[in-house]
């Protein structure tokens, strides 16, 4: 019948494809049961490459060897980094820490063909037979030493924006246009040059361009044009000054004069002027450090710093940063000026707050007058003044003198510095409008050291006829007296010596013995004192009760 004939059809076919399936395992197993010589003795399929490198027939550790030296070979290959129209940078790929960067393809090739189940195995190793295994390496590099050949080399390449600036000239002002400027991107580059290199490069020469920041100057020759007022002026007067300290005076006024400072720019003074030495142009010459005036490079440098002070305060630019001097200056007025000292870090800084550039024009005139002005365009209201005013809150004189020996100089030897009185001061800033005050605030304060006068005087001797002349001046405690007999004994006059040896002798007598009754009255109004405070505890004593009856 029919359908009997169909069904029995059928059922050939599925006994056909059974036996087909048990046939076929029973050849794998028969395969396996004979394992390749390679699997047996622990070493790679034949027909296996890594790129054009035949690793067939060696251990896994034999074959890394191989590719190893395989990626070494590129290693002279030549990698150049370019910045445009300026230069370039050239490392062997060897340099740059070139290595084997797919090493987990060795193990895939170790175990080609006896990883998976059986059916995979047998098929990769038949396939094997007809067609080889090609894995491909991929390279690695090292990024810090990719970083360290820009950064060592990038810096040739930079070339800062130069803003356009102003010329203070006879006729006024003359613009100079500002150029562009360039800056090697450090990081970028670094990032670029490895992810090409790890993920595009075949392996030989190559040129690669640096990423390049453009940096665009600052100023427009519309804004620099519109230059041309005076926003504030001050002059101080440095005519007492000895050669020494007016030269670093004008060399201070030359450093910070001709800059042009843009909206929100910020100068420090320090910065501008330093460093202190001979080579910057300073000399040595006096200046104060901790209550003392003492010579330094570029003693009197504070002038320059109050004075440009002084001419910013009438410009209203915002000043960042001020400090006074630790004793008076005579130049200004009493917190009126700003220090600067490197030592310390004392700096005077100040920020363009105003819509426009401005221009810094200083000069020091043969008079030893020191100008500074403060140019840019006036925006204020032409009935608009500004004044400032000095403050003295306190003063104090010194009632002493100071005397220091210094056995290391000669008898005659005398250096003699003036005392300095204490002051505290503010400063106010007064603003009127057609004449009248509408403001008056305080713009900063300040506190300066008293400073007594004092001498250094030798007392380096093998007369001791002069030793005990000039330590007699000293214990006198005046400063006149060491004076007198060390001048007599630097002029050499026996008389002159004479007389004001006797002079200090009876001086140190009189010192003494007003100190001896200065002590004795000082302990007689203690005694006095303690008694009084005897007499009024007793006084307040409560009296005793009564006995009780």
């Amino acid at each position: 019948m029919v359908w009997n004939q169909q069904g029995r059809s059928g059922e050939r076919v599925i006994v056909m494809k059974k036996l087909s399936v048990t046939v076929l395992t029973a050849f794998i197993a028969a395969g396996f049961a004979v394992m390749p010589a390679q699997a047996k003795e622990g070493k790679i399929e034949t027909g296996i490459y890594v790129d054009d490198v035949d690793i067939s027939g060696m251990t896994e550790s034999g074959a890394g060897e191989a590719i190893e030296a395989y990626v070494a070979t590129f290693g002279d290959a030549q990698i150049t980094l370019h910045v445009p129209e300026a230069g370039e940078i050239t490392a062997s790929a060897a340099d740059l820490g070139l290595k084997w960067g797919n090493r987990e393809i060795l193990e895939e090739a170790a175990n080609f063909g006896r990883d998976g189940d059986i059916l995979q195995c047998y098929k990769e190793l038949r396939d094997l037979e007809y067609k080889n295994k090609v894995y491909r390496v991929s390279f690695d590099f090292d990024k810090n030493k990719i970083r360290a050949l820009v950064e060592e080399n990038a810096g040739q390449y930079d070339q800062e924006a130069v803003n356009a600036s102003l010329k203070k000239t006879e006729d006024g002002f003359e613009v100079t246009e500002g150029q562009t400027g360039r800056v090697v991107d450090r990081d970028g580059t670094t990032e670029r040059v490895y992810e090409y290199l790890t993920g595009e490069w075949t392996g030989g020469d190559c040129d690669l361009d640096m990423e390049v920041e453009t940096q665009e100057p600052q100023g427009r020759a519309e804004d620099l044009e519109k230059v041309k007022d005076v926003l504030g002026t001050f002059t101080t007067s440095f005519s007492t000054s000895g050669g020494a300290r007016s030269a670093n005076v004008a060399n201070g006024c030359r450093l910070l004069s001709g800059i042009t400072l843009y909206p929100g720019d910020e100068i420090s003074t320090l910065e501008t002027i330093t460093p202190f030495s001979e080579e910057n142009g300073y000399y040595m010459a006096a200046s104060y450090l901790n209550g003392q005036v003492v010579d330094s490079l570029g003693g009197g440098i504070c002038q320059v710093s109050t004075t440009l002070y002084n001419a910013v305060l009438q410009a209203e630019l915002e000043v960042t940063e001020r400090y006074n001097h630790s004793m008076i200056v005579t130049y200004v007025d009493p917190s009126a000026d700003a220090a600067i000292a490197e030592s310390s870090g004392k700096d005077f800084k100040f920020k363009n707050n105003l819509d426009y550039p401005v221009y810094i024009d200083g000069y020091t005139t043969p008079e030893k007058q020191i100008t500074f002005t403060i140019y840019g365009l006036e925006t204020r209201d032409s009935g608009r003044e500004v004044l400032y005013e000095s403050e003295v809150l306190e003063r104090t004189v010194p009632d002493t003198e100071v005397i220091y020996t210094d056995a290391s100089l000669p008898v005659g030897y005398c250096s003699v510095q003036s005392a300095h009185i204490g002051y505290k001061a503010r400063l106010w800033k007064i603003v009127k409008e057609n004449g009248e005050e509408v403001s008056r605030e305080q713009v900063n304060s300040s506190s300066y050291m008293k400073a007594p006068r004092s001498a250094t005087v030798g007392v380096a001797t093998e007369d001791p006829g002069a030793y005990n002349a000039i330590m007699a001046a000293v214990a006198s405690g005046s400063v006149d007296q060491v004076k007198a007999v060390s001048g007599a004994y630097r002029g050499g006059d026996p008389g002159q010596i004479q007389a004001a040896a006797a002079a200090a002798q009876q001086a140190a007598a009189e010192k003494a013995a007003a100190d001896q009754a200065a002590a004795e009255q000082a302990a007689a109004e203690q005694a006095a004192a303690e008694q009084a405070a005897a007499e009024q505890a007793a006084q307040q004593q409560p009296e005793a009760p009564p006995p009780a009856e």
